[in-house]
Order: C-alpha cells, then sequence, then structure tokens
C-alpha cells in the first residue's frame, strides 16, 4: 500500500508483519515529508519493489513467509537500495550477519523512533549521489575534507598515519552507520587479515588518542561491541 506518493518525495517501504510497527513507521515517516509504501510479508515486500523501486528499505528479520535476510539477499541481487534491519534479536551475531548481509544499518525493537529517523536521514544523504570522496565534515572542532585529505582539529592539522587516516575516511564514508571489523579489515589489510579483530582495536585506539575522543563516551567514534566501529554524525539541525 503506497501512501501520499509525491514526485520529489524520498519513497521508502518498510516491511514488517506487525501492524502497530508498520502504522506507527507510517505516520513517523510521512511527518518527514516521505512517500510511505506499506508490506507486511517479505514477498510482498519484493514485489512492490520490483514495481516501483524505492530510496530506502526499513526491513524486519522476523517475518511470517521469508526470513528477512532472505529478502535482502534477494534484494541484493539486482538492488543497492540502502536498508535498515529491525530485528528483536539484539545478540552481536545477529547484527554481524545482518550487515555482512548487505544490511547498511540495523536498529534492535523497541527503537525510538527520533532514533530510527535519524538513521534513516543519514542513509538517504549518503545515496544521494555525488562523489565519496569529496565529504566533507566539520562540527566547529574536527574538520575533515576528504578531497584534500586533509584533518584539522581546534584549527591544528592533525598528524594521521596512513593506516589512521584510512580508517577515519572509512567510517566517515558511511558516517552514522556501523562499519563491521571484518569490513574494516577487508579495506585496511585485505581479505586474509579478517580474523585479526584485535587489528582494528589497536588502530581504533590510535586514533582516539590522537582524536582526544573517550571510547567510554565518544564524540566522534563509538564502538559497537562485537560488531564494529560507527563514525558519529553531527547532530541534525
Amino acid at each position: 500500500m503506497l501512501t501520499d506518493p509525491s514526485r520529489n518525495a524520498a519513497h521508502i517501504v518498510v516491511i514488517d508483519d506487525e501492524p502497530q510497527i508498520r502504522r506507527l513507521l507510517d505516520i513517523s515517516l510521512r511527518a518527514q515529508g516521505y512517500a510511505v509504501a506499506l508490506a507486511a510479508t517479505g514477498k510482498e515486500g519484493l514485489e512492490v519493489l520490483a514495481s516501483h523501486g524505492a530510496d530506502l528499505v526499513v526491513l524486519d528479520i522476523g517475518l511470517p513467509d521469508m526470513d528477512g535476510h532472505e529478502v535482502l539477499r534477494d534484494l541484493r541481487g539486482w538492488s543497492q537500495v540502502p536498508v535498515v534491519m529491525l530485528t528483536v534479536r539484539s545478540s552481536e551475531s545477529e547484527k554481524v550477519a545482518a550487515l555482512d548481509g548487505g544490511a547498511d544499518d540495523y536498529v534492535t525493537k523497541p527503537f525510538g523512533t527520533q532514533e530510527l529517523m535519524a538513521r534513516v536521514r543519514v542513509l538517504l544523504r549518503q545515496h544521494a549521489g555525488g562523489d565519496a570522496d569529496a565529504v566533507v565534515f566539520d562540527d566547529g572542532r574536527l574538520h575533515i575534507d576528504l578531497s584534500r585529505r586533509e584533518v584539522l582539529l581546534d584549527g591544528g592539522r592533525l598528524a594521521l598515519g596512513r593506516k589512521e587516516y584510512a580508517l577515519l575516511a572509512l567510517l566517515l564514508k558511511h558516517g552514522g552507520c556501523v562499519v563491521t571489523q571484518p569490513q574494516i579489515l577487508r579495506e585496511l589489510w585485505g581479505s586474509t587479515h579478517v580474523g585479526d579483530t584485535h587489528y582494528v582495536r589497536v588502530l581504533a585506539g590510535k586514533l582516539r588518542q590522537k582524536l582526544g575522543d573517550d571510547a567510554a563516551r565518544p564524540r566522534w567514534i563509538a564502538t559497537e561491541p562485537g560488531v564494529g566501529l560507527r563514525f558519529i554524525p553531527k547532530a541534525d539541525a
């Protein structure tokens, strides 16, 4: 069911078998100006996506006809549309499986609608097009310009090692979303090192030290225990 379609509005498909969740997300997303399509099963959701496309998908893992992972696997066969997974399964292995399976982010039920709306905005901005290397971040203290390979902290140039910069750039390109440990290891060290998770821990510690970031109360780099790292974007105005 497509509600309030608009030519200029981002089109979001919600696939969830709980009527209360579908209604909540329908109201919340439309209040943000999005066009929304609702589906109660994986099959119905895939049909809506195949027929009408989408700018983003909110996908529940626990569906009555297909596991959400199956829906994602099918979808990734022909579309790279950003996907936020919803799950009541909060285990680290479940989150890693979702992200490694092609999800862009996940939210654990019960969730706050403001948090989910923020995740949606981040992903829509990320996938709006443009050169990923043109990303610029500036929150008044930390300034990062990937096109210039420039990192400034409190106005002074920050001296980062090659791997430290590569990690910061990777996290920023996925700003607001979790980058899994295996993904970081593949990107920075190659596929033969996907089991060397201590590399990520050590490198993240060095980067945080240079940024003056506290792992316990992070300003820029948050740890998702057992899963990966997330760059914390500026708060939306």
